[in-house]
């Protein structure tokens, strides 16, 4: 008997008999980080082959959700758009629904046992207001959601939410918002102009007025930092400039003698975590310093002619 390869056989999910959960996730193309998904790429007609039957479509995700994500008064149809796989870690399944008038786009965290932890629906169609969007995937796994609108006047409002799963908690978090209405205005950087070297530095963001930029410090055992923000329309805010020593290989804090004020940054792959103690005379009442900030992509260097 002359043995050989077999061909791997081909998986469908129209079929009325469920599928194991692997196949369920083995059928998913991966996708190409960073992945931008335009909302009007949602106009145009699925592929067959790339249905979901609702049978399998159990399989993975509970009734909970599905029924959530159901169009009222249709079944709509469901089909797989692709995968994102996070070294050992989650995987972000892509499902889009489609009915013959709207669509939705569902992103489903699943864990590396096959089991579901949570779900973001980041685009629809129609639009609301004519409001473009389009989501994108990067490569440190935050799923940012642009919105743009045109303005009576031919100018564009642009806003942003950014996204990222929480393992720990089992849910994605919104960590930045950008108004779609919200004006800019100018916000000096005192700090702008010193090294970035260390592997933290640079400007981290939640919306137009929020900011902390991170600089390298005198010596290697601190950091240099600058905190802005603008909470409840303008109405609170709150500064403050200093150096923040390394408590861990993540966490810096400032510290000074007599000063009340206690300010930790915790570091993450593309984010920073604000945690304060005691402020006040930094800041209006009523509000923190708290809160996670999105780093911002450094400017590419441009090739000499």
């Amino acid at each position: 008997m002359a043995y050989g390869c077999q061909e791997e056989k081909k998986i469908s999910l129209l079929g009325d008999e469920p599928v194991t959960s692997s196949d369920f996730v083995r059928f998913f193309e991966p996708l190409t980080l960073p992945y931008t998904l335009n909302d009007t790429s949602l106009l145009a007609k699925p592929f067959d082959s790339l249905g979901i039957s609702l049978v399998n479509l159990r399989t993975l995700l509970p009734d909970t959700i599905i029924d959530k994500f159901k169009q009222k008064g249709s079944a709509g149809r469901f089909y797989a758009i692709g995968k994102v796989v996070v070294p050992d870690g989650e995987t972000y399944l892509l499902i889009r629904q489609q009915t013959r008038s709207t669509a939705r786009v569902l992103v489903c965290a699943i864990a590396a046992d096959y089991k579901f932890m949570a779900a973001l629906q980041p685009l629809s169609m129609p639009r609301v207001g004519e409001i473009t969007q389009h989501m994108t995937i990067d490569r440190r796994f935050l799923f940012s959601v642009a919105k743009q609108k045109k303005n009576a006047d031919g100018s564009l409002a642009e806003g942003k939410e950014v996204f990222v799963f929480n393992q720990a908690a089992g849910l994605f978090t919104l960590i930045m918002t950008e108004a779609l209405d919200e004006k800019p205005t100018e916000l000096v950087n005192p700090i702008d102009t010193l090294p970035t070297t260390h592997r933290y530095a640079g400007d981290y963001t939640n919306g137009k007025m929020n900011l902390v930029s991170v600089r390298d410090g005198r010596r290697s055992d601190r950091v240099s930092f600058f905190v802005h923000f603008e909470k409840k329309n303008g109405s609170c805010i709150g500064e403050l400039k200093g150096e923040a020593y390394w408590k861990s290989p993540r966490i810096a804090e400032y510290r000074q003698d007599g000063d009340p004020c206690v300010l930790q940054f915790q570091f993450a792959a593309g984010s920073v975590t604000l945690r304060e103690q005691r402020c006040g005379s930094r800041r209006g009442p009523d509000c923190l310093f708290d809160g996670s900030f999105v780093r911002k992509k450094r400017p590419g260097n441009k090739k000499k002619g």
